[in-house]
């Protein structure tokens, strides 16, 4: 059978169950080809896991949408975070110099690059739409080296299922699974809108996300983790966002 043909059997198999004998059903499926998202625990997991895989099997490669220069946000909005701290301040007052972003875990050649390095690696630009669950939403140019890129150059290994992601805020961390860590839309952003990527929206560096909502866009981000299993990170939920309530795979 066909890969194509084996998806579309997977998921009407799931679409059917989820109608028929509700959406748990439609879970064990999903559970059968490894579709289950690592917050699948819990009263909303059976529905979690629905989205999840079935997102995955109808748009593994989709395109977030991109827009003209003309539509670019004239006021763009930068939601606040807490407090970066010392380290921070000492680091934006010497113009980030110092800056690396760490990537260790499942790979051949864990290292760590400075911002000069990230900055010097095959640029990939994209006029795409951020959106806070909140309700707000901007377009702005993005531009940054694709994460693809980074995990070829560390030497990701093949059995890789997941990138955790951390900033140098404390406890801020998310992850995304392979499907968009090598989406050729998933980059490591330092400029927007043709400058520098400004401190409020995430400067120096940040994971632009663009088929996920803004709290997976995280910024300030510092090291990069490969696994392949999220079990013993946090509290084995995936990231920071469903220990605090949000769901672990926000795709849009």
């Amino acid at each position: 059978m066909s890969e194509i043909s084996r998806r579309k059997l997977i998921t009407t198999g799931i679409a059917v169950a989820a109608g028929a004998s509700g959406i748990a059903a439609g879970a064990k499926i999903a559970q059968r080809y490894g579709l289950i998202p690592p917050d699948s625990r819990g009263l909303y997991g059976p529905g979690e896991t629905l989205t999840y895989a079935a997102q995955r099997l109808l748009g593994r490669s989709a395109k977030a949408r991109e827009f003209p220069a003309s539509q670019i946000s004239a006021n763009p909005f930068a939601n606040e975070v807490d407090p970066l701290g010392d380290d921070f301040k000492r680091l934006q007052a010497a113009n980030f110099v110092d800056w690396r972003i760490a990537v260790d875990g499942m790979a051949t050649r864990p290292t760590s690059f400075s911002l000069a390095e990230i900055r010097s690696f095959p640029v990939s630009s994209q006029m795409t739409m951020i959106g806070c669950e909140e309700g707000w939403t901007y377009i702005a140019e993005w531009s940054g080296v694709p994460l693809s890129y980074i995990l070829d150059r560390v030497g990701a290994l093949p059995q890789v299922r997941y990138v955790i992601y951390r900033s140098i805020q404390k406890d801020w961390w998310e992850s995304i699974d392979m499907a968009d860590a090598m989406h050729p839309q998933t980059i490591i952003a330092h400029r927007m809108n043709g400058v520098d990527l400004p401190v409020p929206f995430g400067g120096p560096l940040r994971l632009r996300v663009p088929r996920q909502l803004g709290y997976k866009n995280v910024k300030y981000i510092t090291r990069l983790t490969l696994t392949d299993n999220l079990k013993s990170f946090g509290k084995g939920l995936g990231s920071a966002a469903p220990e605090g309530g949000y769901a672990w795979y926000a795709g849009i």
